[in-house]
């Protein structure tokens, strides 16, 4: 713990005394709390943050004009397709990649920083149920695809491997995740093996340069974006960690997408297969306007250009086989090799861009009060994941069906789009289909059979209501043998044990 001395010397060589003008009013717990906060800001780094801050927004309103003229879409040899490829090339990717994975060589990490406050919950999105038959959270589900692919490569190979899972968390959502799985027993996996750690926060700032107070005793602070990665994994040593499993494969994704495939074995294939140090998963953009940003070349370095810097007719361009040229829509869902981690992390961290972003910030007025601000009056700035796409030497990209792989969940009902309501169908319609795929019978409560629909618009129920365990099926595979010519009941959910069952009965 430094002294208040420190503390003033510290603010003051970063042009920040103000922090301490409620000292007197304190309690002896708050003027800790404050000193231990103050004691985690390097001072130079918190003097060239509030600079740079304000010079950002400065910046704010004058746009790249240029960009358009510079980018290029990903050449046609560094992209995949898994609609496009034949079974065998398919195959090919998913032996690769159960191969890594029962080597033990392959693991998950999850952006799981952000709160729910777009949901309108208070706790991390990882903890949200979107309603399924089996009340299942977003953590939970995708806690069993672990165990599912780990079953996979080990009946494959005959083997007993692992798959570590690594969260970053931050100052909001690190303690109820960490609860959250100790009073569900981490969901069957291996305490061990869940590995969380807490990325940075950083101060928000005034548009006069000044960081903001929150409370009397307390920065206004905010995650440092899922960019922060980078820094965290050496602060909290996560790459020794992982040099120290064996881990030479990470595939990196969000929280929020219910279709996410964790250690996807065609995805971690493909780029073995390809050499690849870097990879990301896209989509194909819906419409031109899509609001996603898109995975392209800009001077000859890839990144994402997010859909705001992207002029309309720029958007609308097509290729030869009409479609859009700039269409491959980023997912936040990635793949790096420990090697390209450790290099970006060590040594290029620091060249990432800044982003900006100009929020309403609660504060403490210089009486004291709290306000609640009416209009924007603070800047954050963060970084993307998505940025290191620049220090790649063999970048390669693997579009991948929507409807199978890509459903997130950003707001709260009543929105057009990303809801609990758009990622409960999304799934249950993608469960559907693998029912039908799998020969099942599907009846309604009066056990008269439902007409099969095998194609169904994006903000269209299925006709039938079918979830299944991710223990039973991590994608689909091994249903027939289950449910070719069985008749099931609408609503029904597949698990484990009646899994076993019907095995039994077969």
């Amino acid at each position: 713990m430094i002294s208040f001395e420190e503390a003033k010397e510290r603010l003051h060589i970063a042009g920040q005394s103000h922090v301490l003008q409620f000292w007197a009013e304190l309690s002896a717990d708050e003027r800790s709390a404050l000193l231990n906060e103050i004691s985690q800001l390097e001072p130079k780094e918190l003097l060239e943050h509030c600079r740079g801050a304000v010079a950002a927004a400065s910046r704010h309103e004058s746009a790249d004009a240029g960009l358009d003229a510079r980018m290029e879409p990903v050449a046609p040899e560094f992209i995949g397709s898994v609609r496009e490829s034949d079974k065998e090339t398919l195959q090919l990717w998913d032996d690769e990649g159960l191969l890594q994975i029962s080597q033990n060589r392959v693991a998950v990490l999850l952006l799981a920083g952000g709160q729910g406050t777009r949901l309108g919950v208070s706790y991390p999105k990882g903890m949200y149920n979107v309603g399924l038959p089996s009340g299942k959270t977003l953590y939970q589900i995708q806690a069993e695809r672990i165990q599912k692919v780990q079953e996979l490569a080990n009946l494959k190979h005959g083997c007993r491997c692992t798959v570590p899972w690594y969260i970053m968390t931050s100052e909001f959502t690190l303690a109820p995740t960490e609860k959250f799985f100790k009073d569900n027993g981490y969901f069957g996996l291996c305490p061990s093996n869940v590995v969380m750690f807490e990325q940075r926060m950083i101060p928000a700032v005034g548009f006069d340069g000044k960081v903001i107070l929150e409370k009397k005793n307390k920065i206004a602070m905010a995650p440092d974006g899922n960019g922060g990665l980078y820094r965290a994994l050496v602060d909290n040593k996560i790459l020794k960690d992982m040099e120290r499993r064996g881990v030479e494969y990470l595939h990196v994704y969000c929280v929020d997408n219910i279709l996410v495939k964790l250690a996807d074995p065609v995805f971690i294939g493909f780029c073995v297969n390809k050499g690849a140090d870097c990879g990301g998963k896209v989509v194909k953009k819906a419409y031109p306007a899509e609001p996603v940003g898109v995975v392209c070349r800009v001077d000859g370095l890839y990144q994402v250009v997010e859909y705001s810097e992207i002029q309309p007719e720029t958007a609308e361009l097509r290729d030869p086989k009409g479609e859009l040229l700039f269409g491959a829509g980023n997912i936040c869902n990635h793949f790096f090799t420990r090697g390209f981690l450790q290099e970006v992390a060590e040594n290029l961290e620091g060249q990432l861009t800044q982003h900006l972003a100009i929020k309403k910030v609660p504060f403490v007025d210089g009486e004291g009060n709290l306000i609640k601000p009416v209009k924007p009056n603070g800047i954050k700035m963060e970084k993307f994941v998505f940025d290191v796409f620049q220090f790649s030497k063999k970048f390669v990209a693997l579009e991948v069906p929507r409807e199978e792989e890509f459903s997130p969940l950003k707001n709260a009902d009543g929105a057009p789009l990303d809801t609990p309501t758009t990622a409960r169908r999304s799934l249950l319609a993608q469960h559907y289909r693998w029912v039908l795929a799998a020969g099942g019978n599907i009846l309604d409560e009066q056990d008269k059979p439902i007409t099969p629909k095998h194609s169904m618009a994006q903000n269209e129920d299925p006709p039938a209501i079918c979830e299944i365990s991710p223990l039973v099926s991590y994608f689909g595979e091994g249903l027939e043998k289950l449910l070719k010519q069985k008749n099931l009941k609408s609503p029904f959910y597949l698990d484990v044990n009646e899994a076993n069952k019907m095995l039994q009965t077969t």
